[in-house]
């Protein structure tokens, strides 16, 4: 496999919220890193290698952590971004050993289109495999290319991934092929079109002037 991404982090020596805006407004991210039966660790890193990182390798990222000399491999767990800018403003790591499985939601995306006069619906936007740590997809594509309507892809019907277990209910549904819902107009737009309706009727029925 490719080699690992490798990021410097420094251990923190303040805490609370206070201390969490001034790395943040010094370019530094606060993580918390767990597991594997170790105390939890609180480091940061800088910014722009965790955004680099998560941007390339996506939201289940493996990577090895440096602290103070020693390298640590970790899976990004989960990340606290900022609802307006979308920058990340915490994230928590999780302590993993080589050879080792996790259970990680991964994304779910279709590509293709469908049947003319069919339109896809998916109900879900990532599946619960059980994979090795160092084997994790970034994404599951799924083709839906010339799908009918009435045609649904279930959980179960996914192609997994090498060494990739499913953990999701195999009935989920994932995709589903469905026939566009008719448009329904506005009240005051559907009174206006009968209005319109009824006036040409009446101009078609009225009788022609003679001319003299």
């Amino acid at each position: 496999m490719a080699e690992l991404t490798r990021i410097e982090g420094v251990l923190r020596t303040e805490f609370g919220k206070g201390a969490s805006r001034r790395l943040r407004r010094d370019g530094r991210i606060p993580l918390v890193v767990y597991g594997n039966e170790l105390d939890p660790v609180h480091v940061h890193v800088d910014t722009l290698d965790l955004h680099a990182l998560v941007r390339n390798e996506g939201v289940n990222a493996v990577f090895e952590l440096n602290i103070d000399g020693e390298d640590n491999l970790v899976m990004v767990k989960a990340i606290d971004q900022n609802v307006l800018t979308l920058d990340i403003d915490h994230a928590d790591l999780l302590n993993v050993k080589r050879g080792e499985r996790v259970e990680v939601e991964v994304p779910v995306i279709h590509e293709g289109l469908p049947a003319p006069g069919a339109m896809v619906v998916q109900d879900v936007d990532v599946l619960l495999l059980e994979v090795d740590v160092l084997d994790i997809p970034e994404e599951i594509v799924l083709d839906i290319n010339g799908l009918e309507i009435g045609e649904q892809i279930l959980a179960k019907d996914v192609k997994m991934p090498s060494n990739a277990v499913l953990v999701s209910d195999a009935e989920e549904l994932v995709i589903n092929i469905v026939e566009p819902e008719e448009e329904e107009l506005p009240e005051d737009d559907e009174a206006a079109a009968e209005g319109e309706d009824a006036a040409a009727g009446e101009e078609a029925e009225a009788p022609a002037e003679s001319e003299d």
